[in-house]
C-alpha cells in the first residue's frame, strides 16, 4: 500500500550541515541533526572529518577531501530547497575554502558559522591556517557567527574583550555575531548578540553545574533551524538560547566525560524548563 506523505518542505524547512562526525554522538553532526529535528526542521548532514572521540575529548581528526565535501553539498543543494546553511567544524584550510565555494554559489541562503576551533575537552580542532581562511573567507559570508569568548578573541586576537570582538568580528563580515559566556565565571552565564546598527543585545541564563559536550553545537544548530523557519537572526538566536538552555538542564551523563544535552527534553516528563 503506498503511503503519502503529511509533510509538505514548506512545512518541515530543510538545513545544510557542515561538520564533523562524532562517533560519542554527543557533539558534532549527531548533535546538529538532533536539535534540527527536534526543532522540526529536516537536517542535511554533510561530513567534513572524521574524529576519534568520545564525551571527553578528541583524539584525532581525518579530514574529508575538500572535494568530497563540495560533491555532498552540491547534490544536496541541487536536489532539495535548503532554508538555510550551519557550518560547524571544518578543519582545515582547504575544507574552509570548500565551504567558501559552496556559498558563494548560494549567496542568498542563511548561514549560521559556528568556529569550533577546540573540543569541550580542549583537543585542538584546527591550526592557524584554518582561522585565517575562517577569518578571510567564511565570515564575509555568514548572516549569525556563534562563538564562544576564547573562538571571539581568537579570530579577533587584537580585541581586548567581548565587545571589541564583537565589532571586529563585525567589522570582518559576519552580520550577526553571538558571543556565548559559558566560560566566564559566575552564577550566570552571559551571552551577547551584536548587531549591524552597533547595538548588543545581552541575556543572562542561570550557570547549570557541569561541563557540556556539544553545547555549541547545540545552540548554532537551534539558530539555524529557527532561521529556517523564518525567523529573523536575531530572534533566532534568543530563541536558540532558550532552546539550549533547557537542553543543558536536562543533559545526562552518558559516558565518562562531559555531560551530554537532552535535545529532546521537551519529549520528557522534566521539570525545570524556563
Amino acid at each position: 500500500m503506498r503511503v503519502t506523505p503529511k509533510m509538505t518542505t514548506q512545512q518541515l524547512p530543510i538545513v545544510l550541515i557542515l561538520a564533523g562526525n562524532d562517533p560519542s554522538g554527543g557533539a558534532g553532526l549527531a548533535a546538529d541533526t538532533a536539535a534540527v529535528l527536534s526543532l522540526g526542521g529536516h537536517p542535511a548532514p554533510v561530513v567534513t572529518a572524521l574524529t576519534v572521540q568520545d564525551t571527553a575529548n578528541v583524539q584525532r581528526f581525518e579530514p574529508v577531501a575538500p572535494s568530497l565535501i563540495v560533491e555532498q553539498a552540491r547534490a544536496v543543494l541541487e536536489d532539495m530547497p535548503v532554508a538555510a546553511i550551519k557550518i560547524g567544524m571544518l578543519g582545515t584550510a582547504a575544507a574552509v575554502e570548500a565551504a567558501h565555494g559552496i556559498l558563494r554559489d548560494y549567496p542568498r541562503l542563511p548561514v549560521v558559522l559556528d568556529p569550533v576551533l577546540r573540543a569541550g575537552g580542549g583537543g585542538e580542532l584546527s591550526d592557524p591556517d584554518t582561522l585565517d581562511a575562517l577569518r578571510c573567507l567564511l565570515l564575509p559570508q555568514t548572516t549569525l557567527l556563534t562563538p564562544n569568548l576564547p573562538e571571539a578573541l581568537a579570530l579577533a586576537p587584537d580585541a581586548d574583550g567581548c565587545d571589541a570582538a564583537g565589532a571586529a568580528l563585525r567589522e570582518l563580515g559576519a552580520e550577526y555575531v553571538l558571543v556565548t559566556g559559558g566560560h566566564a565565571e559566575g552564577g550566570e552565564v552571559v551571552n551577547r548578540i551584536y548587531s549591524p546598527h552597533g547595538g548588543c543585545d545581552a541575556m543572562s541564563w542561570p550557570r547549570l553545574p557541569g561541563e557540556f559536550h556539544g553545547s555549541g553545537c547545540t545552540l548554532a544548530s537551534a539558530a539555524a533551524a529557527f532561521i529556517a523557519q523564518g525567523e529573523t537572526p536575531p530572534a533566532a538566536a534568543r530563541t536558540a538560547q532558550r532552546y539550549t538552555w533547557n537542553a543543558l538542564n536536562g543533559a545526562g551523563r552518558l559516558g565518562l566525560g562531559q555531560l551530554v544535552p537532552d535535545r529532546l527534553f521537551w519529549a520528557r516528563d522534566r521539570k525545570g524548563s524556563t
